[in-house]
């Protein structure tokens, strides 16, 4: 083998190597960016599931709101047992069961959120539970509350409307108020 193909062959080489480490490199962000929105979509879950059983918990009883999360899971204010929450979750993105607090005027707890000051992925297209998540800057922004004085609006019932243009059209639901 003359020295001009042993260099040929050192270049290839070093060509494929460098390929396939872009190639891992893609490879890793894009499972990064997987895992992350999977607990994004883990936190919203739970979060949700805490409203939840807060909200249920206030409903239950004499209008309190729990001392503890703890509370969820048994309600001590009652002779039976009622329980709001199967188990306490953890925080997916801290991989922490500690939760931050948002405490009501009774000092109760009206809702969590994530001690993560992460920035979020998702930004927008949030349910209507969650439309406040809108433009938050870090997930510790995202409160998972339940506040009674606002009022909670149900579910609409969806009434086609015609198109006058085409009548063979698929007929679009429109969201009517119930009264």
């Amino acid at each position: 083998m003359n020295p001009r193909e042993a260099g040929f062959t050192y270049l290839t080489v070093l060509f494929a190597i460098a390929f396939m480490g872009l190639g891992l490199a893609l490879t890793g962000e894009v499972w990064h960016t997987a895992l992350a929105r999977d607990r994004e979509t883990e936190l919203l879950y739970a979060g949700n599931q805490y409203r939840r059983a807060i909200e249920r918990y206030y409903l239950s009883g004499p209008k309190q709101f729990p001392r503890a999360l703890e509370d969820l899971l048994k309600d001590s204010r009652r002779p039976g047992t009622e329980r709001y929450l199967r188990k306490l979750y953890f925080d997916p993105l801290t991989g922490k069961s500690e939760w931050g607090m948002v405490k009501s005027p009774d000092g109760g707890i009206m809702g969590v959120y994530s001690l993560s000051e992460d920035s979020p992925r998702k930004v927008a297209n949030f349910g209507f539970a969650n439309r406040e998540f809108e433009g938050a800057s870090k997930y510790s922004d995202w409160k998972f509350l339940y506040n009674p004085g606002t009022q909670q609006v149900p579910i609409s019932q969806q009434v086609p409307v015609p198109d006058p243009g085409n009548p063979d059209a698929q007929k679009a639901p429109v969201p009517q108020s119930t009264k």
